[in-house]
């Protein structure tokens, strides 16, 4: 809970100055940066190659980016209350660095700025984007605490395709191999996401899918859909994969391993997470070399 009040006003003040000078650093931890930057680039880079074009390049790198800061920021501000009864340090609203009415505004801001740029890119590209973005509040308001906890991440991640594909001339549809990858690394996503913090999920009431499974069933999950997404990727184009696509495969095969090992067991352990965002690296590499835009 809220601890104002109980401190004089020389250590209050030296706590303000000390928010003040991890503000910016805070700010950006709190929108969640390493998958906001790591979706944001990996669907701009999708863009350029599926040609876009700079201009459209940027806009769809811009509604993403803003999308992903108002999910971030928003999951940070809804739980907080949750995140303060934890002790979680390593949260910027927690710790005071970023004031949490400013965290809030943000949000709102980032999800005022999505809807223009999301449309900009097309009207069915832009509104199947909204439609990701939408998912993802409504995992942060609460679906996150049910046995559907994988649906939003299964919808965000299958919608990012749509927004680069159907804002291509003809906007042709994504097909459903593209689809099925996208829905199954969202569902690695969440489930290698929430394996550091199942204990404290749990202690809170959050019982989504991978709480309910336990540490080892949620690694399980993770890996085993994280690795068929991969080989959608793989299979699901047109004419054999070739030796870049076994390598690949192999490679993104490790990095599933890395996800489910006993280290990433551990307590607030980043591996799995981490892994994760390698492999969806891996994944964007392996859907390039397939050729071009899908349709």
């Amino acid at each position: 809970m809220d601890r104002a009040g109980t401190t004089g006003p020389g250590e209050a003040a030296a706590v303000g100055a000390a928010a003040d000078r991890g503000f910016w650093p805070g700010l950006l931890r709190a929108a969640h940066a390493e998958p906001t930057v790591a979706v944001t680039v990996l669907t701009t880079v999708l863009a350029a190659a599926w040609g876009r074009g700079p201009g459209g390049t940027v806009l769809v790198g811009l509604a993403v980016l803003s999308g992903q800061l108002s999910v971030g920021w928003s999951n940070d501000v809804i739980d907080r209350r949750r995140d303060l009864a934890a002790g979680r340090r390593d949260k910027p609203l927690v710790t005071g660095a970023v004031p949490h009415r400013t965290a809030a505004v943000a949000a709102g801001c980032a999800l005022l700025l999505c809807v223009p740029l999301s449309l900009a890119v097309g009207l069915s590209a832009g509104l199947a984007h909204l439609g990701g973005v939408a998912a993802g509040w409504a995992y942060n308001l609460g679906v996150k605490r049910t046995v559907l906890s994988w649906l939003p991440y299964a919808l965000g991640f299958a919608l990012l395709p749509a927004l680069v594909t159907l804002g291509l001339p003809g906007h042709p549809r994504p097909p459903l191999w593209l689809l099925g990858a996208g829905a199954l690394l969202g569902v690695g996503a969440h489930a290698a996401n929430v394996l550091p913090d199942i204990d404290d999920d749990l202690a809170a009431g959050v019982r989504g899918l991978p709480q309910r499974l336990g540490g080892r069933g949620a690694r399980a999950l993770a890996a085993g859909a994280l690795l068929a997404a991969s080989a959608l990727l793989v299979l699901g184009p047109a004419g054999p994969p070739g030796p870049s696509g076994w390598a690949g495969l192999a490679v993104t095969g490790a990095l599933g391993v890395a996800v489910v090992l006993p280290l990433g067991a551990r307590p607030g352990s980043r591996l799995p997470f981490l892994a994760t965002l390698g492999l969806a690296g891996v994944d964007v590499a392996l859907l390039l070399l397939r050729g071009g835009a899908p349709g």
